[in-house]
């Protein structure tokens, strides 16, 4: 474990850390000797998790309430961070709950879906990476999603902006990877996170008493340790061999065969990160 602190660095910065996977890539950074930033805007969570995290591991935690959709977002990131050796960025804010059409309401929380998944991300990995470079050594992971590699009804802009950090973050590891920073774009399909049980139970698919675990999904357990054990296997990573199977056969299609496809059974697509 000390190993894995000299490899990347003191202090971690963990971006949607409330729970679901950003709280289990925490818990996993802590039991590895790293320091740790928690990003999200419930400030309880927040706080309730560093206690746990103090208690069981001894690291220093921090705690910063922040909207990663804000325009002052960054700022407040930056000043928080003011100082710190950060040598781990994960960014896994940013799910998507609606699952509507994009033209079913206003266009403003699809806007912040923009700030949240695109604008901010690229911010703080301009802002992070470059010390990272110097040092030479780091690492950065974005979580993205499947929904990102077609269209698909229903998720527009959410879709949009996975397939943005997707691709940027494929492209900072080709740019990173000679300098010593590891850098993982981690692909989610559908996984066991409270936020997808949310937006399952107003969806009306999801009994709120039904604590069963989700069936074909991933747990945010199973994706934090493939996420640490591929690091260094970037530029993406795929989590579970049922989604690696499932990219596989849409891959052999043509896009519009597969943009077709996943319309015509747009009912049971369901792509959660947080």
């Amino acid at each position: 474990m000390s190993g894995f602190r000299e490899r990347y660095g003191r202090w971690a910065v963990i971006a949607g850390a409330s729970e679901g996977i950003g709280a289990r890539y925490a818990r996993a950074m802590a039991e590895r000797g790293l320091d740790l930033v928690l990003l999200a805007r419930r400030r309880a969570a927040l706080d309730e998790l560093a206690a746990e995290l103090r208690a069981d591991t001894g690291v220093e935690v921090r705690v910063l309430a922040v909207d990663l959709a804000e325009p002052d977002a960054v700022a407040s990131v930056i000043a928080a961070t003011d100082g710190l050796a950060v040598g781990m960025l994960l960014y896994c804010a940013g799910a998507d709950p609606a699952y509507t059409p994009l033209l079913s309401g206003p266009v403003e929380p699809a806007l912040a879906l923009l700030r949240r998944n695109c604008a901010t991300p690229l911010q703080l990995c301009h802002h992070f990476a470059g010390p990272m470079m110097e040092r030479g050594r780091g690492g950065i992971v974005v979580l993205t999603s499947v929904a990102g590699l077609y269209g698909a009804p229903n998720m527009a802009a959410y879709a949009a902006t996975k397939a943005f950090d997707l691709v940027l973050t494929e492209a900072l590891w080709a740019e990173l990877r000679p300098h010593g920073v590891d850098v993982l774009a981690l692909v989610l399909g559908t996984t066991d996170t409270p936020a997808l049980r949310r937006a399952l139970v107003r969806r009306g698919a999801l009994d709120p008493a039904d604590t069963a675990p989700l069936p074909g999904a991933a747990t945010a357990a199973e994706v934090v340790a493939e996420a640490i054990a591929n690091l260094p296997n970037g530029p993406t990573w795929f989590v579970g061999d049922q989604l690696r199977e499932f990219a596989r056969r849409l891959g052999l299609r043509t896009r519009s065969e597969a943009v077709a496809t996943l319309a015509r059974h747009s009912d049971g697509v369901v792509a959660g990160n947080s």
